[in-house]
């Protein structure tokens, strides 16, 4: 009947589960939901429209977002607007992918498992590592992840981070160790970069691990060389955060004797789409093989001896492990992690290397012509697709006037640090023409850019 309402429950049912919890009524179970913010009587909703009233409302207000698409976009800081080509979403979208992503019944999922064990392949063979796990929620969980990996081998309850990381993976490290298990430690981030005798300073006997993120928030390449070294012989994990595109140019966190390497994918294969959904991964030595929270996917033969995939570790799920897990949290991203793995076998070896010598090239092109106007990055330092550039002037204000031009500019770095209000990050991938960035860097001249050089 239009207009009803189903209710499975009678008035009866309803009362005995009340008394079965202790509550009298429904409202009791609101009470933790301000009275100002319960509803009450019936919505106030417009009347119904119809599907093609509906879709151009919709596009309406869509149209309403500064889109990657209609902007020239230098936004980054863990989030990056790299080309996507159709070959992704062509294969990612075949339905022996996408209406059977969870590899739990192997015998129906041979498609997704193998493209996660191929995925495990190439994020090992990008890192260095031996061993990696079918992706995780996104790049900041795969830190905190890391972190409580760590811990839990070590059984030591601080860890030692760098101040120039991503400080909203910072963040969600600090809400992972919420309650008093652990404390973080970091290091100063005046420079720009992670010096390393102030991670040498800071590790002590309770330290379980030392984490570092190169690129980091600012672009910079950390000194990795130096900063094993320096905690080479101290009894801690080196965990080691990268931008996986800027693997193609740079050495692996392998190379650096990292434990652990852990990263975000989104720009490999996966859209902004406005904050997500996005990929972790983490990548280990096989030593540390069963500590790795998630799934791990192998390959073996069934009966008849043909080649086929299989959940092979899953230190994870509580319904098999219940308190032994090692995290009843992540999960694998695994239809973003298939986009990644179609893209990465797309690019290929050349093409990976090609793309940062691009992003990097571009942006060397920009601090040279913004350097001519006497405008220094706001740090010194080798920068991989990514810098900070102080403008003088309010950042936030600055973004905003950018957008009539076309521009969506950068990161006001003000929103993290107060220090910095004036300074900008801008992110250049292989996208960027060197017209837009002429647009921006004039922009950046007009506002009275280079309050602060390098």
């Amino acid at each position: 009947m239009s207009g009803a309402c189903y209710f499975p429950n009678t008035a009866a049912d309803r009362k005995a589960m009340l008394e079965a919890i202790g509550a009298y009524r429904f409202e009791d179970l609101l009470e933790d939901i301000p009275e100002v913010l319960r509803i009450k009587g019936g919505l106030d909703l417009k009347p119904a429209l119809s599907e093609y009233e509906a879709r151009k409302l919709l596009g309406r207000l869509a149209g309403l977002n500064a889109s990657a698409e209609a902007y020239a976009c230098f936004m980054g800081a863990g989030s990056y607007d790299h080309y996507v080509p159709s070959i992704v979403s062509e294969i990612a979208s075949r339905p022996e992918f996408y209406t059977a992503y969870t590899p739990y019944q192997a015998e129906i999922s041979q498609g997704t498992l193998q493209s996660i064990y191929e995925f495990q392949s190439m994020m090992a063979r990008l890192t260095g590592m031996e061993i990696s796990n079918a992706s995780l929620y996104d790049g900041a969980t795969a830190m905190a992840e890391a972190v409580l990996m760590a811990l839990g081998m070590s059984r030591k309850s601080k860890v030692v981070a760098s101040g120039c990381m991503n400080p909203m993976r910072l963040g969600v490290i600090n809400t992972y160790l919420e309650g008093g298990t652990a404390e973080v430690v970091m290091t100063g981030r005046e420079e720009g970069v992670t010096r390393p005798e102030d991670i040498a300073s800071l590790v002590d006997e309770d330290t379980g691990c030392v984490i570092v993120e190169s690129p980091n928030f600012f672009g910079l390449a950390e000194d990795l060389e130096a900063i094993g070294a320096a905690v080479k012989d101290k009894n801690v994990l080196f965990i080691v955060s990268v931008d996986p595109t800027s693997l193609g140019i740079l050495a692996p966190p392998s190379a650096f004797g990292a434990d652990i390497a852990v990263g975000e994918g989104q720009s490999l294969g996966n859209p902004m789409n406005y904050g997500g959904p996005n990929l972790g991964f983490i990548a280990t030595t096989r030593k540390h093989m069963r500590k790795l929270p998630g799934r791990i996917v192998g390959k073996t033969v069934d009966a008849d001896g043909n080649p086929c995939f299989c959940l092979t570790l899953q230190t994870r799920e509580q319904h098999i492990r219940r308190e032994r897990a090692t995290s009843n949290i992540c999960t694998n991203q695994a239809l973003n992690a298939l986009s990644a793995t179609v893209y990465l076998s797309w690019l290929g070896e050349q093409g990976l290397r090609e793309l940062g010598e691009t992003c990097l090239s571009l942006a060397a092109y920009a601090a040279r012509e913004l350097k001519a106007l006497g405008i220094m990055p706001r740090f010194a330092g080798p920068f991989f697709k990514e810098f900070a550039v102080d403008l003088g002037v309010d950042a936030e204000t600055f973004v905003e006037d950018a957008l009539e031009h076309g521009i969506l500019a950068g990161v006001p770095l003000g929103r993290f640090y107060p220090d910095l209000k004036n300074c900008l990050l801008v992110a250049f991938t292989e996208k960027r023409t060197r017209a837009e960035i002429d647009i921006l860097v004039s922009l950046i001249a007009g506002a009275g850019g280079g309050g602060a050089k390098a």
